[in-house]
């Protein structure tokens, strides 16, 4: 069986990357490989990570079309989430994220705000979401 193991979006600067989603999400680096074109975040078991251009383009002889901030975002986002939605949403905006929406409460009991990075990467930052599955506590999520 395959275990999901890790994302990876391409930028032009791996370390700028890196030191964007420090300040924006207080989330460390795990680390930058030597050469500055593979990096990945300390999140958890399933890794955030970034690689360079150039890697992609070595990795992907058939050519891709990378993220812009000056496109419209591409269909996926990364997901934070966070106690306090507002004040993560000021400190990515500080740190230099763009704004795309203001915190809404969706119907489901979650709120959430997007922003992009300087890469152009969709991000959701959202409350934990409250799980209403409807089976009383048999699925163990509710």
């Amino acid at each position: 069986m395959n275990r999901f193991g890790h994302t990876i979006f391409y930028v032009q600067d791996v370390k700028k990357t890196v030191e964007f989603y420090e300040k924006a999400f207080g989330i460390p680096r795990l680390f930058i490989d030597e050469t500055g074109h593979y990096a990945q975040l300390n999140t958890g078991d399933t890794a955030l990570g970034f690689a360079s251009f150039d890697l992609a383009k070595q990795n992907l002889p058939l050519n891709f079309r990378p993220i812009s901030s000056q496109d419209s975002p591409v269909g996926c986002e990364i997901s934070f989430l966070t106690k306090n939605v507002e004040k993560s949403l000021q400190q990515a905006l500080k740190a230099g994220a763009v704004l795309i929406s203001n915190p809404q409460e969706k119907p489901w009991g979650q709120t959430i705000a997007y922003v992009r990075d300087l890469n152009g990467i969709l991000i959701e930052i959202g409350s934990e979401m409250m799980a209403t599955c409807g089976t009383e506590n048999s699925c163990g999520c509710c």
